[in-house]
């Protein structure tokens, strides 16, 4: 087979994938962050690979899509360290947990983004399991949505199984620490009895 020459009508241009955004963030927001990031940590990195707030990108040809969800898990290969997660390189994460930006949210802080434009983000990059949690909901502080024939959809409150981790085969938890509030945990149990880590 011979090779064929080409002419470009324009030079191709390389698309930059930044790994970072400057973004505040309050010390409570941080402190749920970083305790799940660790306990997920802890728990999967022989078997998964665990992200926080890195760059999750699911189109090579612009960088305006992405997310960087407070938490993800891509499971079948051990952690390991990287800049920003590229879809088309790794697959997509197999769960992404959102902490709710309001958690001791300062008055300068600007709104967060609408959440349904946030969940149709996620749809779009393959996420299978995406969960919210916000400590100031007394009533609903866990919220999930699960992928279903090509969309996300939200576990009804009435369903037993709510609080599954379909993705880890685990149970979320709400458990209160007497300095943060309600951090959101996992837990081998249904009852949140068995919290991990043990």
């Amino acid at each position: 087979m011979r090779s064929k020459a080409h002419v470009y009508e324009r030079a191709p241009q390389r698309v930059h994938f930044p790994a970072s955004e400057e973004a505040p963030e309050t010390n409570g927001h941080l402190e749920i962050r970083t305790a799940l990031y660790l306990i997920l940590k802890r728990e999967l990195a022989g078997v998964a690979t665990i992200g926080s707030r890195q760059f999750v990108y699911w189109d090579p040809t612009t960088s305006k899509k992405r997310l960087a969800p407070d938490a993800f898990v891509r499971l079948g290969m051990p952690h390991r360290r990287f800049r920003t997660w590229k879809t088309w390189e790794h697959g997509a994460p197999d769960l992404a947990i959102e902490i709710d930006a309001g958690v001791g949210e300062p008055d300068w802080e600007e709104p967060a983004e609408p959440w349904n434009e946030e969940l149709e983000r996620y749809r779009a990059a393959g996420v299978r399991e995406v969960v919210r949690f916000d400590p100031e909901d007394r009533e609903q502080p866990v919220r999930i949505w699960d992928a279903v024939d090509g969309d996300l959809v939200e576990r009804a409150r009435s369903d037993p199984d709510r609080h599954a981790c379909d993705a880890l085969d685990l149970w979320w938890s709400v458990v209160e620490d007497p300095d943060v509030g309600p951090m959101l945990r996992l837990a081998r149990d249904r009852t949140g009895q068995d919290l991990l880590p043990r």
